[in-house]
């Protein structure tokens, strides 16, 4: 990993100071611009506040100008390969593809808020730029975030104290590793390589999945800044117009990284699911949930003036539940009940400093104005729709409380325990059980008001009407319901119609797609723009019916069949659920018949994967040598002595399906010697249109444990036929070779190098068995075919006879322990996801317009 120190010229101090010049410039400017926006808020001469408002605006140009010079500076550091750098060394390494780079850039704490801040400068400026009258709160309040942010990377230690503010993403390697003897013996000392980006996030859902996020969570300041705003300027009614659409767009970003997470998930981990109900993933569902819900009673608002009061209650809650959720992520109390969870950097006391400090002013500025905000006399009636989107906001908060609570229990043990008092409390231990039997029935209400919801009008709409209304979409629902049953009886059995909670809540999303189908229908054929809302809800019902299917009706279909035990030291289940395949020998499972061809590399610059039989080892572990031409779907990939770099961590399993029809599917299932996490295993997923085969190895050969036949040696003629573990070998040739490796030999030493062809299943193999005399020593260099489980070795050679001495020695073949699910109807769990986004989209771009509307009427 180190190489010999080098000299000070090398040390690229330079960049580093200029990104700590950064840091510090976007603190002080964002401190400036709030001062300066504050200012022009409670001015009232108009030629004062016009130069406050200049002032506010060049200081939080000057502020997004630094946030970019800091990502600009970190990215070069990174890409730069400056290991001096402690930020550069921990999540990156010279192997790493350009686009992986990238990800390392967020990869730790300091990049993460970097990377908020910077969507959060980039909003900013937007606000400048499309609403002058907000112009001054707004960008106060969005100043004072930025600062709180910028504090976070600061590094400094306050004078005379020990007392640090923020963590550095710009420190130096020898300033955290101080008590390192290297760096004792050599402050210069520059790594020769970093440690590297954990594999398991070497995705390119990891590319994009946490920018994604980070921009939900920015997006979320801006209604919470407006909601700010027109408290403190007793703006009570005229906040929710401009804010609203900005809620929207928070609503499917922080949704859509939502999703990229659990599709990463999905095909990466291998708990055959999605949603892990996991501490942190529970800590951004939450403020999504509640973020839904004051979209809808700003919508009612909007059309109604009821639900004010509520919509200022649930915006606040939103941005003070991302901070939490911060909170929870970044202090290190996760850290023993989430893997996802970061180490604490010290950065604690801000954090929680950060939460209630805004928690604070939000809840006084709205004590202090409640009695202000206006309310509605009139009494909201049981057949209006503010109703029933006031029943269903409450459901959607009841929801996300009822993950909050288990979620906080370390925050709970953490506060009793200051006081000096044991906690015995612990997050539950079947986290997707205990979650799951809630949140079940809680998203049942969701759908059901969702279909029945759209059909209410504002404020009152006859009993009568409702039921005419919604009769037609019942009986359809039933219909359809009765035709899925029976189909599921079909197909799966009686006992798959016996499951009650997965039935209610497939009827309710078909209810939910059938009536907002209904409603859209009309809508597309009068109002178009108005359609957002309808087709949103079509998207959670198909999400319902596809979560269902694939979670409640997925089955274990890799079952053990051939009466024999793989292990008596695991469980019934573990033998009975998980299929033992050995090298080219075919099995069958969920009407395929499959077969386990062996273990495979990944190449780095190029699409495909090669047998480890084809390549030859180096003294780099990632770079190989082709042996031959390395084919890849009739293609070739390298050509025979071609070096080229692979990814040593990742071992692929190459199985293949035959269906009835003889049609093939490959699969490449993973393992990865991951650092962190041990042996992780990566599934491969079949996708068909009603179904995916989800696939992940459990176990495989260990190669520390191999034992080889006692070796049968053969004497045996050139081109003469012999056996090796049942396969036919040829002795081809033999030569005499001038190089080993990459030791050339002296004119004293001799080596020969015999070719000896074998014929596998599916493939010819050659064997290079080597028998060399060096030093008056005799030395033999086996040859061994992993996938044949054949081991080839130059016993000797006889001159006298012109034969040759071939020792064999066999092992059993290499194996993997195969699991596999059927997933069915995923499909409309993805495609629900892409509908639900639509109708985010419509509803947006309808609010966006009619923003510009009032806008160019000098409303707003």
């Amino acid at each position: 990993m180190y190489v010999s120190a080098k000299s000070y010229i090398d040390m690229h101090y330079f960049i580093g100071d200029l990104g700590h010049f950064f840091v510090i410039t976007a603190f002080i400017a964002s401190l400036v611009t709030a001062f300066s926006y504050f200012k022009a808020t409670i001015t009232e001469a108009l030629d004062t506040k016009q130069q406050w408002v200049l002032n506010g605006r060049v200081a939080f140009y000057a502020h997004a100008f630094s946030v970019l010079g800091i990502c600009v500076t970190l990215f070069i550091i990174i890409a730069n390969h400056y290991f001096e750098y402690h930020y550069a060394y921990s999540y990156s390494d010279k192997k790493l593809p350009g686009h992986y780079l990238l990800s390392t850039f967020w990869n730790g704490q300091e990049g993460s808020f970097l990377l908020w801040m910077f969507w959060h400068a980039l909003l900013g400026i937007v606000l400048i730029h499309t609403n002058r009258f907000w112009e001054g709160p707004v960008m106060t309040v969005f100043a004072m975030v930025q600062a709180f942010l910028g504090s976070m990377i600061l590094g400094i230690v306050l004078p005379y104290t020990e007392f640090r503010i923020g963590s550095s993403p710009f420190i130096l390697l020898r300033d955290v590793m101080q008590q390192a003897p290297i760096f004792k013996s050599n402050p210069e000392f520059i790594p020769n390589d970093g440690t590297g980006l954990n594999p398991l996030l070497q995705n390119y859902w990891m590319v994009i999945h946490p920018p994604t996020l980070f921009l939900g969570f920015a997006a979320t300041l801006v209604p919470f800044s407006f909601c700010i705003a027109g408290l403190w300027l007793r703006r009570y009614r005229d906040w929710v117009r401009p804010a609203l659409p900005w809620a929207l767009f928070g609503g499917a970003i922080l949704g859509l990284g939502i999703l990229m997470g659990g599709y990463w998930a999905y095909e990466t981990l291998n708990f055959g699911g999605y949603w892990n109900w996991d501490p942190v993933e529970n800590a951004v569902y939450v403020p999504w949930l509640i973020l839904v819900a004051a979209i809808h009673t700003m919508i009612t608002y909007k059309n109604s003036e009821t639900a004010l009061k509520a919509s200022i209650i649930l915006v606040i809650s939103v941005f003070v539940l991302i901070l939490y959720s911060t909170f929870l992520t970044r202090s290190g109390i996760l850290g023993e009940s989430s893997v996802h969870s970061f180490t604490d950097l010290g950065l604690s006391g801000q954090l929680l400093l950060y939460l209630l400090f805004f928690l604070l002013i939000a809840v006084a500025l709205s004590i202090f104005r409640w009695k202000e905000i206006p309310t509605s006399e009139k009494e909201v009636s049981t057949y209006s729709r503010e109703f029933w989107i006031f029943v269903g906001t409450l459901v959607l908060c009841l929801m996300g409380f009822q993950v909050l609570m288990p979620t906080s229990i370390p925050v709970w043990n953490s506060i009793v325990k200051s006081f000096g008092i044991a906690s015995n409390m612990a997050p539950p231990a079947d986290q997707v059980g205990y979650y799951t039997k809630f949140q079940l029935w809680f998203a049942v209400g969701v759908a059901l008001l969702s279909a029945i919801g759209q059909f209410f009008w504002w404020k009152k709409v006859d009993a009568k009407v409702l039921v005419k209304e919604l009769m037609t979409p019942l009986i359809i629902t039933a219909v359809i319901f009765l035709i899925v049953l029976q189909f599921m009886i079909f197909t799966e059995g009686s006992d798959s119609i016996k499951k009650l909670p997965h039935l209610t809540i497939l009827l309710a999303g078909l209810f939910t797609i059938v009536a907002n189908a209904k409603i859209l229908m009309s809508l597309l054929k009068s109002s178009p723009t108005l359609s957002g809302g309808a087709v949103a809800h079509i998207g959670v019902g198909m999400m319902l019916v596809g979560i269902m299917f694939s979670s409640g009706y997925s089955k274990v279909v890799s079952l053990n069949n051939t009466g024999m035990l793989i292990s008596r030291e695991v469980s019934d289940e573990f033998n009975r659920e998980n299929l033992l395949l050995f090298v080219n020998e075919p099995r069958t499972m969920a009407n395929y018949k499959i077969e386990y061809r062996g273990e495979r590399l990944e190449p780095r610059n190029k699409a495909g994967y090669v047998s480890m039989d084809d390549v030859e080892q180096t003294d780099d572990p990632y770079r190989v040598v082709a042996k031959e031409d390395i084919l890849y779907d009739n293609e070739v990939l390298y050509k025979a002595k071609d070096t080229f770099e692979i990814f040593p961590e990742n071992k692929y399993f190459e199985i293949v399906l035959t269906n009835a029809k003889g049609k093939t599917h490959t699969l490449y299932p993973r393992i990865q010697d991951n650092p962190t996490m041990g042996n992780a295993a990566s599934p491969d997923i079949k996708r068909d249109v009603t179904k995916d085969l989800y696939a992940h190895v459990v176990s495989r050969t260990p190669s520390e444990e191999i034992e080889w036949s006692k070796t049968e040696e053969l004497k045996i003629n050139a081109k003469q036929e012999f056996f090796a573990n049942d396969y036919v070998c040829v002795l081809e040739n033999v030569e005499r070779i001038f190089k080993v490796g990459s030791v050339s030999l002296d004119s004293a030493d001799v080596a020969v190098q015999a070719t000896i062809s074998v014929k596998g299943e599916y493939k010819d193999y050659v064997a290079e068995p080597i028998f060399i005399i060096r030093n008056r020593m005799v030395g033999r260099i086996p040859h061994e075919i992993k996938d044949l489980g054949v081991r080839l070795t130059l016993m000797n050679i006889h001159p006298e006879t012109g034969q040759f001495t071939i020792g064999i020695n066999t092992r059993q073949k290499d194996w993997i322990v195969l699991k596999a699910f059927e997933k069915p109807f995923i499909n409309v769990l993805w495609i629900g996801t892409l509908v639900l986004m639509t109708g985010f989209t419509i509803a947006m771009v309808r609010r966006i317009r009619e923003f510009q509307k009032m806008k160019e009427k000098g409303l707003e």
